[in-house]
Order: structure tokens, then C-alpha cells, then sequence
């Protein structure tokens, strides 16, 4: 399949859902065309892999996602050569992919990458914007609408587990936090179609329950979460059964800390449970 049509399989065929928290949007077009990297930093589940769908898609740009993991290497997004058809040809990677025709790498949760995968981008990060292909002795000009974004979240960082000075300031940064009530109730409702007065309420539940963050629990409800509940009860179930299957048994095995939970919902649902 020529190049042309393996990126085109990256772009993002229909507009994302996504409610804007702030801003966003503004920096991210305005990193996009003065060519500044981005690090997306935020806990889990608070939109940020749907963000940049959703500017992927605005841009018109092929978004190409890699799921960052401790076995990934440098030549798992530069590229190898394969063995096809008794020859050896050489094989883009997503990175070398993007950089050449353009479009958006996505390095999700880069901290739990291998060290040199980090160091692999440093050339197209900053002023040169190039990729040097070690294995094939190409070096390949970044692509005008090439765009590198990273994202991770800072709750787990280690000193094991974080980017070096060295990659950091490369990249300028967004930071999100869980959404406020209003835009978590707009995102519950057109997500799910929930009624509003339910979704609000799923939305102050939601912020209620992260007030027990440093309390028996190691992270706070996402938003998903909190979609999850309202698909479920969409399904059939009551909201102590939707809440205790996505939200408590999903954040804690603790049995107090899950009745804290719990007891949460209950307050916030009362006599629909």
C-alpha cells in the first residue's frame, strides 16, 4: 500500500465529542503552526486522548496514537527492515511515518517508555525538526504539518518514572485537571443522553467522591468513570448498582474505602437507588 494511503488511514473520520475545559484549543493551534511541541499533563480520564482527536480532526490532521510501554524501543516508532517476498525492505514507524507526511504523533503516557524512545525525538523537537534514520543513513525533513505531542499523567510520576530536563523543555505544556461541575454535566449529557438533572448530579457526585483522593483512594473518579455510570444506568441498573461496579469496585479493593464511596452515592441519590 503506498505511503500516502497508510497515513490517510490515521485521520479522524467523524468530530469527536469533546467539551472544552478552558482555553485549550487556542494553545494547541497556535503550537501547531509556530511548529512548538505540546506535553498533554493530566490524571486519568479527564479527555486529553479526546482533545487531541478532536484537534486532530479541527486541523485535519492524521493522528497516529502509540501506547507507550516499558518494552517500547526507538525502533518501535522509527521503523526495521522486514524480510517480504525473498526481499528486505525497510518499514516506517509511526514516528518516521508522521514526521515524513505529515500529521500528528501521539505518544500516550511517554513516561512509561523506555529512556531512549524519549531521546529519539529530541531532533524533531526542536529547532532542526529532523529525524535521522540510522539504520538506512536517511534524514528526514519534518513535514510542515508534522506535529509531536506527548502525554502522561503526573499523579504517577517516580523519579523512575519522568521525563528528563533535557526532553521537558522541548515541549511547551497544557495541563488539565478534572473538569468543573458544568462541564462535567455537559459532558455526562452529550455523552450518554442522560437527562440533565441526573447528569449534574452524577457531575457533583463525581466531585464529591474526589474529595476522598489522599483518603484511601490513590486517584480520583475520572469523567469516564462517571460516563460509564450513566451508560450502565441507561441500561436498566439503579445508580448504586452502576456506581459500585464502575466506580467503587473500579478505584479501590479496600472494603471501608468502598463503602466511603458508596455511601456518596447514596447521599446524592437518595430514594432512587
Amino acid at each position: 500500500m503506498p505511503a500516502v494511503e497508510i497515513i490517510d488511514q490515521f485521520r479522524i473520520s467523524g468530530k469527536p465529542n469533546y467539551v472544552l475545559q478552558d482555553t485549550e484549543d487556542e494553545i494547541f493551534r497556535a503550537a501547531f503552526t509556530a511548529h512548538v511541541p505540546l506535553i498533554i499533563k493530566g490524571p486519568t480520564g479527564c479527555g486529553k486522548t479526546r482533545f487531541i482527536e478532536s484537534m486532530a480532526f479541527e486541523l485535519g490532521l492524521p493522528l497516529i496514537t502509540v501506547s507507550c510501554h516499558e518494552d517500547l524501543a526507538a525502533s518501535d516508532l522509527v521503523g526495521r527492515f522486514l524480510f517480504k517476498d525473498d526481499q528486505t525492505i525497510w518499514q516506517d514507524g509511526p514516528l518516521t511515518l508522521a514526521a515524513r507526511h505529515g500529521g500528528i504523533c501521539y505518544l500516550d503516557e511517554i513516561v512509561e517508555a523506555r529512556k531512549d524512545t524519549s531521546v529519539i525525538i529530541h531532533s524533531l523537537t526542536d529547532h532542526r525538526r529532523i529525524l535521522y534514520l540510522d539504520k538506512t543513513g536517511e534524514v528526514i525533513r519534518a513535514h510542515d504539518d508534522f506535529m509531536m505531542v506527548l502525554s502522561y499523567n503526573p499523579g504517577y510520576q517516580s523519579i523512575a518514572k519522568d521525563l528528563k530536563q533535557s526532553t521537558k523543555q522541548r515541549f511547551a505544556s497544557i495541563v488539565f485537571g478534572h473538569p468543573g461541575i458544568e462541564t462535567e454535566t455537559e459532558i455526562i449529557l452529550t455523552e450518554t443522553d442522560l437527562p440533565r438533572e441526573d447528569s449534574a448530579r452524577l457531575a457533583e457526585m463525581g466531585s464529591k467522591i474526589r474529595e476522598l483522593k489522599g483518603y484511601g483512594l490513590d486517584e480520583g473518579v475520572s469523567t469516564r468513570l462517571l460516563v460509564y455510570v450513566a451508560r450502565l444506568m441507561q441500561e436498566g441498573l439503579s445508580p448504586l448498582q452502576a456506581s459500585r461496579s464502575a466506580i467503587a469496585n473500579t478505584l479501590t479493593d479496600e472494603t471501608e474505602v468502598s463503602a466511603s464511596v458508596l455511601d456518596i452515592v447514596k447521599l446524592y441519590w437518595g430514594g432512587l437507588m
